[in-house]
């Protein structure tokens, strides 16, 4: 009976324990593991579902799984800076601990794994592109003239004139799209603010990789834009934006709205417009807008 009740006691505090697997998502990566002994896969689609068949498994029993996005390079600068040996599940397994303190990751929720890579993809990209907005600011330095930090500055500014975006939109669910022009890439940014009763809920981390983009087009003067469509039921979807410009946001006609949706990117080829959609001037953000007094 005691034994039946230290089994029982064991499973439920396995429920208690939150575990993180580090997930190869491609081929490339896939291989580069290959040259280690002790990594006993020899197919990537074969990798994918003996993955997906243990998530489902501690899903089962009430366990909950964090997904990481593992890769090889930073592995193995891992394992030597750490003066460990690579080709050892255990240094795998520190790494993938690494991984879920600070990498990038995902709680598995029960999706086919097919469904759930490209979001720990898109997790990936958002914490590269907000690391490297965030360096670029810091890297602005003083202002020559005033002493001012400028990328302090920026993202003041950037706060500021998002905090207007959504308070002079109209109301519904907005999506808002931030890109501003490299090199070396594009950076882009999402934020999503649903309208729940009334109240608009943001989700912090959106809020501040978007603004950081943000920051850094108007801080640097690269060219970029910020667009935002907003749904709401029984009415047609209306899309605005602006251009960014030094320190401050150039509102597009509905004619350019209209140009840059329905026109394709690569070929230059006109598209057909959605239905039901409204390519529309945006609100006057008011004392918010560009102008030269917050100009360095």
């Amino acid at each position: 009976m005691a034994y039946t009740d230290h089994r029982t006691l064991r499973r439920a505090l396995h429920r208690e324990i939150a575990g993180t697997i580090g997930l190869l998502t491609d081929e490339h990566d896939f291989r580069a593991m290959r040259r280690y002994r002790t990594f006993t896969f020899d197919d990537h689609a074969t990798y994918l579902e003996h993955v997906e068949a243990v998530l489902r498994t501690r899903a089962l029993q009430g366990g909950h799984t964090t997904v990481a996005l593992f890769d090889p390079e930073e592995y193995a600068d891992f394992c030597r800076k750490s003066g460990l040996d690579p080709d050892s599940h255990t240094s795998r397994t520190r790494f993938t601990a690494e991984l879920a303190a600070g990498g990038p990751a995902v709680p598995y929720d029960g999706r086919p794994l097919s469904d759930l890579l490209p979001t720990l993809v898109d997790e990936a990209v958002r914490q590269v592109t907000w690391e490297y907005a965030t360096t670029l600011l810091a890297r602005l330095g003083p202002c020559a003239s005033c002493g001012e930090d400028l990328g302090r500055s920026a993202f003041a500014r950037a706060s500021q004139l998002l905090t207007r975006v959504l308070d002079t939109a109209p109301p519904g669910d907005r999506h808002l799209v931030c890109s501003v022009s490299g090199p070396p890439e594009t950076l882009v940014a999402v934020l999503r603010a649903d309208d729940v009763a009334g109240r608009m809920e943001l989700e912090e981390t959106e809020v501040l990789e978007f603004t950081t983009v943000l920051a850094v087009g108007l801080a640097t003067d690269r060219p970029g834009g910020l667009v935002m469509r907003t749904s709401a039921p029984g009415r047609p979807d209306r899309i605005h934006g602006w251009r960014l410009r030094a320190h401050g946001l150039q509102p597009l006609t509905a004619g350019e709205v209209f140009d840059a949706y329905c026109t394709d990117v690569e070929s230059g080829d006109l598209i057909a417009p959605e239905s039901n959609v409204d390519y529309c001037e945006p609100p006057d953000l008011g004392d918010d807008g560009p102008g030269p007094a917050h100009h360095h």
